[in-house]
């Protein structure tokens, strides 16, 4: 016999193998989506925002209008960042200016408001370097 008919028929056997594995790995793959769908439903059914979060996503470009899922998003945005309850949060602060001496639109004359200016920082001499 000559070599190219072993290498012939190893090729032959080496392609028979590969198409078997390739079937047997095709039809075991089938089983693995019902048990992600049984296990999303079981989810669904512990948690409505993922249900509501869920029907969103289905319904497209009609989501950002329907106010269901606006709640559903704000839900979800609070629980990610770890935010308390809008109820529970603390009032919000007042904003605060960068310069308190300036006066502002809102405050009224003869509030007693100081207008001096900022001292001046001189800058220390550097050294030339030469």
């Amino acid at each position: 016999m000559d070599g190219k008919i072993f290498a012939r028929i190893g090729a032959v056997v080496f392609i028979a193998v590969a198409l078997t594995v390739t079937v047997i790995e095709m039809s075991s793959k089938d089983d693995e989506p019902d048990a992600l769908a049984t296990r999303d439903r079981s989810i669904a059914s512990q948690d409505p925002l993922a249900a509501e979060l869920r029907r969103c996503s289905r319904i497209g470009e009609a989501g950002p209008r329907d106010p269901g899922c606006l709640k559903a998003w704000a839900e979800s945005r609070r629980r990610f960042l770890g935010q308390r309850d809008a109820a529970a949060a603390p009032a919000p602060v007042a904003p605060t200016t960068l310069f308190p001496n300036v006066a502002s639109p809102d405050r009224k004359e003869g509030q007693g408001t100081d207008v001096t200016a900022p001292a001046l920082q001189v800058e220390p001499p550097r050294p030339e370097i030469r």
